[in-house]
């Protein structure tokens, strides 16, 4: 057994982002500045996108999204109980309706057959008007977006794709981030490259101009525009925003972390590797599936108990995980099971039986650039040992 405890997932940070970082403070732009745009223009360059927005968090990408899409009171979008509640709170702050709909057996992706479902249910009975489709790339592995966008176009949406996850994900052939309407990341401390807290929102430059707007007060020129040798005082507001821009500092650390994403890639890559051929061996497991036409961002590595052939529950094992120095997560508590969305719109468990059924028996497991072989070998091991243990 291990003797120190291995975290979940911390980030990998080197000197060239501190390097970077330093530059910011020593030239006395701190806030959103060259290099914010410096990043933008590269973060986009990578996925093939026109334009990028880049914002504080992931969640301000979406909550921008949705403002910039015109999405408020009397409008509903549909999207997956199988996601982290910021994908949902968003909706709900700009006085939306969330529709939720569950979701794939396999990917744990939202269901584009149940989409139409609640599309044909929901233009019949409901005063409200469903403007847009909200999917979530969940792991890093992409929806199926050809028939998302199919029903976005049959149904004339709008498509806001949450790639929390899904950086440098592709789907035929193409990054996420150029496929919807607007797609958000999120470069929080654990996802595929940080910035400490952050997030970048990619899409047309029409709608990433306006997104810009929005994402920072409402106002018609940014502080770097206005203070600026060449700027000028004067702006004007031209519609209630937020204040969701990036500073340059965190920008620093997503320019060399962006730099340093196909070489983590490529680790991610070999620990996914190592995990499958070990863990095809257990009977008590089912492994993460990788369709044909994506390539996975392998932000999570989740496997899911066979609970018929195990003794103990999924908090159980995570237990037993815990006590030989291995840390675990579980994504996601599905968003109906949450006591605000519960009550508000009286969700039942079973009202999304796929979600229900696998979030009870789901664990994700570490997975990051900085494991060492050493590390994958002793999750495996654990897993084994609680496998071999609690096996019927």
């Amino acid at each position: 057994m291990r003797k120190s405890f291995l975290p979940f997932s911390p980030p990998l940070i080197g000197d060239e982002e501190i390097n970077e970082v330093a530059d910011s403070l020593r030239g006395g732009w701190i806030t959103t500045g060259p290099k914010v745009k410096r990043f933008e223009e590269e973060f986009a360059s990578f996925v093939g996108s026109s334009a990028a927005l880049a914002l504080n968090s992931g969640t301000g990408a979406l909550h921008t999204a949705l403002a910039t899409l015109g999405i408020g009171p009397g409008d509903a979008v549909i999207t997956t109980p199988m996601t982290f509640c910021s994908t949902v709170h968003v909706i709900e702050q700009v006085g939306a309706r969330p529709i939720l709909v569950d979701v794939e057996s396999d990917t744990l992706n939202i269901d584009p057959n149940k989409i139409e479902g609640a599309l044909k249910l929901e233009t019949r009975n409901s005063k409200l008007k469903i403007r847009a489709l909200l999917p979530v790339h969940l792991y890093g592995h992409p929806c199926d977006m050809d028939s998302i966008m199919a029903l976005a176009q049959k149904y004339n949406l709008r498509v806001i794709e949450d790639a929390a996850h899904a950086l440098p994900a592709k789907y035929m052939g193409n990054f996420i981030g150029t496929i919807g309407d607007l797609t958000a990341f999120s470069f929080y401390a654990t996802k595929n490259i940080t910035t400490a807290e952050g997030g970048m929102l990619t899409g047309t430059p029409g709608l990433i101009k306006e997104a810009r707007i929005w994402s920072l007060h409402g106002m018609s020129q940014d502080a770097w525009k206005r203070y600026g040798d060449k700027g000028s005082w004067y702006y004007e507001v031209v519609c209630p925003g937020f204040k969701y821009n990036m500073p340059d500092i965190s920008a620093a650390i997503g320019i060399q972390q962006l730099k340093k994403l196909n070489q983590f890639q490529t680790r991610r890559g070999e620990i996914v590797a190592r995990y499958h051929k070990a863990f095809s061996q257990f009977e008590g497991l089912e492994l993460p599936v990788e369709k044909h036409g994506v390539n996975h961002a392998w932000h999570l590595y989740v496997i899911r108990l066979n609970l018929d052939h195990l003794k103990i529950s999924r908090n159980q094992f995570i237990e037993e995980l815990k006590s030989r120095n291995i840390g675990t997560s579980v994504h996601f508590i599905p968003i109906h099971l949450h006591p605000y969305y519960r009550d508000k719109y009286g969700y039942k468990p079973e009202d999304f039986p796929i979600a229900y059924q696998e979030y009870q028996r789901i664990i994700s497991l570490p997975l990051y650039p900085k494991m060492t072989d050493q590390d994958a070998e002793d999750v495996i091991e654990a897993v084994g040992q609680v496998i071999d243990r609690f096996h019927y």
